[in-house]
């Protein structure tokens, strides 16, 4: 392991360090859609409170403008959550549901013989580069938004050794 592969330490025990774009949705709790179905429920709340307190573009334009808030509301709500679930992959929120999850997926993934990160379809060097730019990328989302959406093999979890110590 390299020098810039260090452990990040968390209270929590680190799940995957740079999880697939799926397993962070079908991990995601209860309340992480809540949230996502608030925020999006949210935006145009907040834009009719607005409207009544100074109108404005009238009705077409306030159609408008609510289609629009409401579709932010959405991806901005969707991005919290997907944030939220993540977190708990790194360890650095509470994550013994996920632990749980990830346990019985991994068990099943080893019993039917498939790699546990899923079958690589890159070259080592490409797998390589798609690790380094969506390792934490749930970070940046106010940059850009970035999934990992590939298998690859470079994932530091808690069985991970650390040859460092």
């Amino acid at each position: 392991m390299s020098s810039a592969e260090q452990y990040i330490r968390t209270e929590f025990p680190v799940i995957d360090s740079d999880p697939h774009f799926n397993r962070v949705i079908s991990y995601m709790r209860g309340s992480d859609v809540v949230a996502w179905g608030g925020l999006t429920g949210a935006a145009p709340a907040a834009l009719l409170a607005l409207e009544r307190i100074r109108p404005g573009a009238g009705p077409k334009g306030i159609n408008f403008a609510l289609g629009l808030a409401t579709a932010m509301g959405f991806m901005g709500g969707f991005l919290y959550s997907y944030q939220k679930s993540s977190l708990r992959f790194w360890g650095w929120e509470e994550n013994a549901r996920e632990q749980a999850m990830n346990g019985k997926e991994m068990d099943d993934r080893a019993a039917a013989g498939l790699p546990a990160y899923g079958e690589p379809t890159m070259d080592e060097a490409a797998q390589a580069a798609a690790a380094r730019n969506s390792k934490y990328a749930a970070l940046k989302f106010a940059a850009i938004p970035w999934f990992n959406t590939t298998n690859h093999k470079y994932h530091l979890a808690e069985t991970t050794p650390n040859k460092s110590e």
